[in-house]
């Protein structure tokens, strides 16, 4: 589950963002001032941050600067009611990996956000073969078996099952799953994942219906777990 913490000291601005962020299944943490806020992100692990620019206590520029020359792989989302070039320019020299302006739809954050977390995966080198349960998974044969009986998985649900084990125990989004399995020319839709799935999990779990493994999301995606 990837944390994010909030830096605002606008109240509203703060719970309405702490609010959607939850819904979409991440784990919060927020701060009114700059300097209790600098002291979290030093101190907590954290996986991204959203900062505003005029804080109480150290502003944003500050604490961006701070932040990156202690933790530089640490993104960071400026926020700000500034609208000029020039302070979205000294926000992007001084590390900030994005910029957003107030007012901001939430859509174009969270998908701000998602991009962000696609852009600091860790290299994560899948093994040859994978098994839970009563699955073997043969990434290099490209061979699936349960109950130590092959069976037929296509190449897309290959593709699938690799991206759902670099990313065991998160909360998946369906449209990075489109983008990263199907890749967004082929224009498919949310359907498309919804359908892949439900035929992956008549393949590898043992009832269906109630799935151990490849768990809905409301609202959101899936999340894989092997040891379920």
């Amino acid at each position: 589950m990837k944390t994010i913490l909030v830096i605002e000291d606008d109240i509203s601005i703060l719970r309405g963002l702490q609010d959607n962020l939850e819904y979409e299944s991440y784990t919060v943490m927020t701060e009114t001032n700059g300097k209790k806020g600098l002291e979290l992100a030093l101190e907590k692990k954290i996986d991204l941050i959203l900062l505003d620019i005029m804080l109480p206590g150290m502003n944003g520029h500050e604490i961006c600067r701070k932040i990156k020359k202690e933790k530089p792989e640490l993104p960071i989302i400026m926020i700000t009611a500034r609208g000029s070039e020039m302070d979205k320019i000294s926000g992007l020299d001084i590390g900030a990996d994005d910029y957003l302006t107030k007012p901001f739809s939430i859509p174009e954050l969270m998908a701000r956000v998602r991009a962000i977390f696609r852009r600091v995966v860790q290299v994560y080198h899948i093994p040859e073969t994978y098994s839970f349960g009563i699955i073997e998974l043969d990434f290099k044969k490209h061979q699936a078996f349960r109950n130590n009986e092959e069976i037929q998985l296509s190449s897309k649900e290959f593709a699938i099952m690799e991206y759902f084990i670099k990313h065991e125990g998160e909360a998946v989004h369906r449209h990075d799953l489109l983008n990263e399995v199907w890749g967004y020319e082929f224009m498919p839709t949310t359907r498309t994942v919804d359908n892949f799935i439900l035929k992956l999990r008549k393949k590898l779990e043992e009832n269906p219906s109630e799935p151990k493994y490849i768990v809905s999301i409301k609202g959101y995606g899936y999340r894989f777990n092997s040891s379920s």
